[in-house]
């Protein structure tokens, strides 16, 4: 059952309340924590510009205090997913309370944006890119026909005759050895080729190591429908459970709780939003 559901129940009602303090708190550290300063950085064209972005390491802070101050609770501690530009920072926690399990879920949903450092290093990376790449284009094109003549040759003298574009295709993608084998060959006969893509390779890694993460998010409380749809934002959601027979239930008989059970319970949240007065960080 979601702490915070409409109900009747003199206890349930009581919770909410609790949670209620909870989710208005937890909220307003959301918005301090990833408060905006300001960053420079560098775009692709080398021109300079401030961002803001906030500091993920205090959510990492914030979120760590869950599980070093809900004593008694198991905790898989702080963790991080990434979907492309998407990310989140959540962490989870249960408290055992009798045949109940107490538990807390808090995230925070986020977009991650690259941008590069705003130093001369990126600008002369990108120039000796530039010139590479201009200096070359000729003989790239050349290389390119002459590695598809050379991987019909390869072909050939392998047995493989007469095949259109889709059945090579099909072939170099179920047959891993012997595209490497047909890499080879082509590595070999064009060193000159592979040696300027070695070259390119190279820049394109140096400046990838100049990229700097910066973060935007939306301090809102969402729920976990928006969460999965990828919306900006917070969430901040307990749990109780009854277990039975090894199996939890979401469905809860309140006139089955014995009074320090219901106690127990009651401390657990408050214990929560404790956390989130308490915290320092």
């Amino acid at each position: 059952m979601r702490i915070g559901n409409p109900t009747n129940n003199e206890f349930f009602l009581e919770l909410n309340q609790i949670n209620i303090s909870i989710q208005e708190k937890y909220l307003q550290k959301i918005k301090y924590e990833t408060r905006s300063v300001e960053c420079s950085v560098m775009l692709g064209d080398s021109t300079t510009k401030n961002i803001e972005t906030f500091d993920i390491k205090n959510m990492e802070m914030f979120f760590g205090c869950f599980e070093s101050k809900l004593l008694g609770w198991s905790s898989q501690g702080v963790t991080y997913s990434a979907d492309e530009d998407l990310r989140r920072i959540f962490t989870k926690s249960e408290l055992r309370i009798g045949d109940y399990i107490l538990s807390l879920h808090v995230s925070l949903q986020y977009h991650v944006l690259l941008y590069y450092k705003p130093i001369q290093k990126v600008i002369e990376l990108q120039k000796k890119l530039a010139e590479l790449i201009d200096n070359n284009k000729n003989s790239e094109s050349k290389y390119e026909d002459e590695g598809d003549r050379l991987i019909i040759e390869k072909l050939n003298e392998l047995g493989f005759k007469g095949m259109s574009k889709q059945k090579l295709f099909e072939l170099f993608y179920n047959d891993e050895e012997l595209a490497v084998k047909i890499k080879k060959m082509i590595e070999e006969s064009q060193p000159e080729s592979f040696d300027i893509q070695s070259q390119k390779n190279q820049l394109f890694k140096e400046l990838d190591n100049l990229l700097i993460e910066t973060f935007h998010t939306t301090a809102v409380l969402i729920d976990e429908q928006k969460l999965v749809n990828g919306e900006e934002g917070c969430l901040c959601n307990i749990d109780l459970e009854f277990i039975d027979k090894g199996a939890k239930q979401g469905l809860i008989d309140v006139s089955i709780i014995n009074e320090d059970t219901k106690s127990q319970i009651k401390q657990g949240i408050k214990k929560i939003l404790d956390v989130i007065l308490d915290d320092k960080s």
